[in-house]
Order: C-alpha cells, then sequence, then structure tokens
C-alpha cells in the first residue's frame, strides 16, 4: 500500500486534543514527556485542559498541534511507512520529523520560536485574514491586487486551499476591503477568521527575519522519504532549500491545493492526515484521481489505521 501522509497547522487544535493517544500509546507519550522538557512548561495539561483562548494563541496553538500531530503519527507504529508527505503552512514541520529531517527537539524549538516570533510581530500591527469562496483565483488576485495599488493598506493571497477557497492576509482595513471588492466580482461569502494576526502576509517580515537566524543555526538533513514544501508545492531536493522555505513560508503563500495535486499525482492508495480536526483529508474530494483520504485523530483512530495497515501488509 503507497501511504501518503498530511498534517494541519494553525486553527487545527482542540481542547482535549492528543491526550487519550498519550494514554494508549507510549510513542505518544514520550513526544509530550519530551516537549515538556524542552518547553519548560506541561504542553500536555494545557492541552487536555485549556483553556481554549490560551490554547488559540499561536505561541501556544503551533507547539501544542506540532506534537499532537507527530503524537498520533509515531503511535501508528512501524506499519506506517510513508512514501511522501506534506504539511500545511507549519505542520510541514511534522512532515520533516517524520522523514528523518529534523529532530523531535530541533523541530518543537523551531516551531516554538516561529510562534513566539509570529506573536510578537503580531502584537505590532493590527492584522486579519479572511476567507474568500467561490471565487475564481484570477478574480481574487485581481481584487487583492486593485485593493493594494488604491492605497487601502498591505493584503495578499495567505493560503490556497482550493480553488474555491482562499484566504487572503493583511491590515485589517485592507482585508476588509479587498473582501467587498471580492464580492462585487462574484464571490460567494467571505468569512473573517478567528485568528490573532495577519498570518503568511508582509505583517510577518519581523517574525520572519527574527526566526532565519534560528533556521540557519539548526540542523537538517536530507529527509528519507519525499516531503513536498507547501511553499512551492515541489519535493525538497536539499537541505538549503529546506531551511529557505522554513524561513520563506512564515510571509509567503500556502499553496496546498498545488501541494495537494503533486501527492496524488505519484498514485497514492490511502492519505491519512494526522490531527486533532479534519481539515486537509476533506479537501481531496475535490481533486481528480485522488485515492481515499482520512483523518487520525485519537487513540480509536490509531488503532483502526493500524489494523487497516496491518492488514494490508499480510496480503
Amino acid at each position: 500500500m503507497r501511504v501518503g501522509i498530511i498534517f494541519p497547522g494553525q486553527g487545527s487544535q482542540v481542547v482535549g486534543m492528543g491526550v487519550d493517544a498519550a494514554r494508549a500509546h507510549p510513542a505518544a507519550a514520550q513526544c509530550f514527556a519530551e516537549a515538556k522538557t524542552i518547553l519548560g512548561y506541561d504542553l500536555l495539561a494545557l492541552c487536555a485542559s485549556g483553556p481554549e483562548e490560551k490554547l488559540r494563541e499561536t505561541r501556544y496553538a503551533q507547539p501544542a498541534i506540532f506534537v499532537t500531530n507527530v503524537a498520533l503519527a509515531l503511535a501508528a507504529g512501524d506499519a506506517l511507512e510513508p512514501v511522501v508527505s506534506a504539511g500545511h503552512s507549519f505542520g510541514e514541520y511534522c512532515s520533516l520529523t517524520l522523514a528523518g529531517a529534523l529532530a523531535f527537539e530541533t523541530a518543537l524549538t523551531l516551531v516554538n520560536q516561529r510562534g513566539l516570533a509570529m506573536h510578537r510581530a503580531a502584537s505590532r500591527a493590527r492584522g486579519a485574514m479572511a476567507a474568500v469562496l467561490g471565487l475564481a483565483p484570477d478574480a481574487l488576485r485581481a481584487a487583492v491586487a486593485e485593493t493594494v495599488e488604491q492605497g487601502a493598506g498591505r493584503v495578499q493571497l495567505a493560503n490556497f486551499n482550493a480553488p474555491g477557497q482562499i484566504v487572503i492576509s493583511g491590515d485589517a482595513d485592507a482585508v476588509r476591503v479587498a473582501g467587498e471588492r471580492a464580492m462585487t466580482a462574484g464571490a460567494k461569502r467571505v468569512v473573517p477568521l478567528n485568528v490573532a494576526g495577519a498570518w503568511h502576509s508582509a505583517l510577518m517580515d519581523p517574525a520572519r527575519e527574527e526566526f532565519a537566524a534560528h533556521v540557519a543555526a539548526a540542523t537538517v538533513l536530507p529527509p528519507r522519504f519525499t516531503v513536498i514544501s507547501n511553499v512551492d508545492a515541489t519535493p525538497y531536493r536539499d537541505v538549503a532549500q529546506i531551511k529557505a522555505n522554513l524561513v520563506r513560508s512564515i510571509t509567503d503563500e500556502v499553496r496546498w491545493h498545488d501541494t495537494a495535486v503533486a501527492m496524488v499525482e505519484l498514485g497514492l492508495d490511502l492519505i491519512v492526515e494526522f490531527g486533532a480536526s479534519p481539515v486537509l483529508a476533506p479537501m481531496f474530494k475535490r481533486i481528480d484521481g485522488a485515492p481515499r483520504a482520512i483523518t487520525v485523530s485519537d487513540a480509536a483512530g490509531v488503532g483502526q489505521l493500524r489494523d487497516q495497515l496491518g492488514s494490508a501488509s499480510a496480503v
């Protein structure tokens, strides 16, 4: 069975995530134990009890999501032998960890530093994000470009999740104006997102500059299996490209749709999303030729996947 694995990013967090997996699987418990030492606080307790408002803060959300995602994947055991992986935004750190390009401690340290840098950058500028639904990409790009040209502020495409589901990000007023232009151009809906900052936009330039030094000093190895970057939707070729894209991902557009299509073109039998919420797997239903995509979010899901992978390997 040719299996691809995917990992969601910010927004997938829920109170209670990872807790039952840590109780049921030693590999998952070890992730949270190591995280406590690395971070200096009890991440499992935060995941278990919240509060939700704290878990939503980017400086806590990113480490919590990273550890939960990786813990779920490691709980699947040795029967999980992916041929390709990808992650949405910082979910890519999970892919690089499973592929051996980043040690767990290195990856979590970087994710923590990334979240702190983005938290500080968000406190300096009033940013916003909004999901634009049902508008062709070219039409949305035109609406965004017109908004910038007319001096409404900074705004850009942030997440290209699917042709009819694109997120814009930037100065709060510019995002509002661009959303209004998108509706005039034929968008079905514009949904403001409940986020603390303008992720994947120029407002994160200070975070990118701060974070670059941490990435430069980190030890990165070539991945053991294919990891497709969400920054340029191509497989990583070398360590230099990995480091460059980890820095770029703070401000650049997440090309998730192109990344997902690249995975499908590899001829997979199954795609498994490891994360607390079914964020990415449902999007594969919109891609021609996509295999079955499932989400593993808890201990029960891990058990079902292990049974499935064990049955497949026995055939």
